[in-house]
C-alpha cells in the first residue's frame, strides 16, 4: 500500500511577516503536494473503481487526524473536522479517469490499461483533472486540520467516485450523504479548466453547467445480402437518416435563445461489406439548461426515431435514457461570497468571469437536496504554452488525450482558492 503523506505542521504566522500564511504554508508543503498529484496522475481507475485511489484518499485524510468512513456510495470516502462550534460547510472532489489512452508524452504519462464492459483492452488516464481536484482538496484539508481555529464550525471532505459515469454524487447521496454525516450548510469545489491559464480562477453564478442525459438508440431492420437490398430493411441507412433528423431537434424545434446541444457520438452496425445487417446502434448526448426544454428534447428524440423506423417499414426501434445529470447552477449568494474571498485572498485580476458550458457536473445534485453550491474554475495551463496553443488553434480540451495541466502553479493557486473559498463562505 502506498504510504500517506504526512504534511508537516504550521510554524506561527507571526514568523512571516507580511506574506499570506496560507500561500507560505502551501510553498513549504508544494514539493509534497506534486508528489502526491504524479502518484494519482500515474495510477487513475475508472468510475466505480477507484479502490486504491479512495484508500489512498482515506489514509491522506487519517493521517491528518480527520475522522473517515469507507465505501459510502461504492468507493466514495468522507472525512469529517470539526472545528468547533458553527456553520457546517463541505468541499468535495471526484475521483474517477476516463477511458482515454494518455497521449500527452509527458515522463510521468499513465500507463495503466483497463479491460471494457466490451472486453476491449483500453487506456485510462486523468484527461479531466480528477487528479488534481483530488490533490487540492487534500492540500486544504491538510491547511484547515493544522489551523482549526481559521474555520468555526465543521468542515466535511467528499471524495467522490464516478463523476465521469453521472453516477457517483447520486450514489453517495441515496448512501447516506446527508444523514450520516454533519448536514452542510453548503458546498464548493473547483473544477480544471483547460482554456484558463495558471494563477487565475474563474468563477460565475447561476447557471454554470449543462442538464446531460445519455441516449441509446437500437434500429432494427431485415438482414440479408447486400447485392439485394430490395429484400431487406436497411438499418445503416435507417441509423443515417435518424442523425441527420435528429439535428433539426435543435435548429427547427427549439427556441433559438435557449441553449442546447444533440450530439451523436457513437454508431455502430454491421460486420462485412456485403452484409445487411439487421440492426444498428447510435449513442447519443443531449444537453440543455432549463428543464422544459429538456423534457421536449428528450421527446423529440424518441419521437423522430419512431417516425424514421416507421418510413422504413421497420419495426419500432429501442430507445434508452440513461446517466442523467441535473444542471449545475451556482448559489447567488454563496457565489458572491466566495468570489469574495478569492479576490481577497488572490486578487481582483486573478478572479475572472467565465461563460457558461455545456459540459457536465453532478456536483449540481445539491441543489435539488437544497443545499446552495459553488463550483469555480482553476486555471492550469501556464500562460506562455496557452497562448502558443491558442495560436496554433491546438488547444487540447478536457477529455482529450493530450490534455494535460502545468500542475506545480495550479497545486499552489489551487488549495489557496479552496482555502479563501471556504473563508469566504463562512462570512
Amino acid at each position: 500500500m502506498r504510504m500517506p503523506i504526512v504534511f508537516v505542521p504550521f510554524l506561527a504566522a507571526l514568523s512571516l511577516g507580511a506574506q499570506d500564511p496560507v500561500e507560505a504554508w502551501v510553498g513549504r508543503e508544494a514539493a509534497r503536494l506534486e508528489a502526491l498529484y504524479l502518484d494519482l496522475h500515474r495510477n487513475p481507475e475508472l468510475s466505480f473503481h477507484e479502490r486504491a485511489t479512495a484508500a489512498r484518499m482515506a489514509a491522506e485524510l487519517r493521517a491528518l487526524g480527520i475522522e473517515v468512513t469507507e465505501g459510502v456510495g461504492g468507493t466514495g470516502v468522507v472525512g469529517v473536522l470539526r472545528c468547533g462550534d458553527g456553520p457546517v460547510g463541505l468541499l468535495r472532489a471526484d475521483m474517477d479517469a476516463l477511458p482515454i489512452a494518455e497521449e500527452t508524452g509527458l515522463p510521468y504519462a499513465s500507463p495503466v490499461r483497463a479491460e471494457s464492459a466490451e472486453g476491449r483492452v483500453i487506456g485510462v488516464m486523468h484527461a479531466c483533472g480528477h487528479d488534481l481536484h483530488m490533490t487540492c482538496l487534500l492540500g486544504a484539508a491538510a491547511w484547515f486540520a493544522g489551523h482549526r481555529e481559521s474555520f468555526a464550525g465543521t468542515l466535511v471532505f467528499q471524495f467522490q467516485p464516478a463523476e465521469e459515469r453521472a453516477s457517483g454524487m447520486k450514489a453517495m447521496l441515496a448512501d447516506g450523504l446527508l444523514t450520516r454525516f454533519p448536514r452542510p450548510s453548503w458546498a464548493i469545489a473547483l473544477h480544471t479548466a483547460h482554456d484558463l491559464p495558471t494563477g487565475q480562477v474563474g468563477i460565475r453564478s447561476g447557471p454554470a453547467m449543462a442538464n446531460v442525459d445519455s441516449c441509446d438508440i437500437t434500429v432494427f431492420g431485415k438482414g440479408g445480402h447486400g447485392a439485394a437490398p430490395h429484400l431487406c430493411i436497411d438499418p445503416i441507412v435507417q441509423a443515417a437518416q435518424l442523425v441527420l433528423d435528429l439535428q433539426t431537434i435543435v435548429s427547427r424545434e427549439i427556441d433559438p435563445l435557449e441553449a442546447c446541444v444533440v450530439t451523436v457520438g457513437a454508431i455502430e452496425g454491421g460486420s462485412k461489406h456485403n452484409i445487411v445487417p439487421d440492426r444498428c446502434h447510435l449513442q447519443l448526448t443531449v444537453r440543455s439548461y432549463s428543464d422544459a426544454v429538456r423534457t421536449k428534447m428528450l421527446g423529440a428524440i424518441e419521437r423522430k426515431a419512431k417516425a424514421v423506423a416507421a418510413s422504413f417499414g421497420a419495426r419500432e426501434p429501442k430507445v434508452e435514457f440513461s446517466e442523467p445529470s441535473p444542471a449545475l447552477v451556482n448559489h447567488q449568494a454563496l457565489s458572491a461570497s466566495v468570489r469574495a474571498g478569492l479576490v481577497a485572498a488572490l486578487g481582483e485580476a486573478t478572479v475572472v468571469e467565465v461563460p457558461p458550458a455545456m459540459v457536465a457536473e453532478d456536483f449540481g445534485r445539491f441543489a435539488g437536496e437544497g443545499i446552495p453550491l459553488c463550483m469555480f474554475r482553476l486555471g492550469t495551463v501556464a500562460p506562455e504554452r496557452l497562448a502558443r496553443l491558442q495560436a496554433a488553434g491546438a488547444l487540447p480540451a478536457l477529455h482529450n488525450a493530450g490534455y494535460y495541466p502545468d500542475y506545480a502553479v495550479a497545486l499552489r493557486t489551487g488549495v489557496r482558492a479552496l482555502v479563501a473559498a471556504v473563508g469566504g463562505a463562512a462570512k
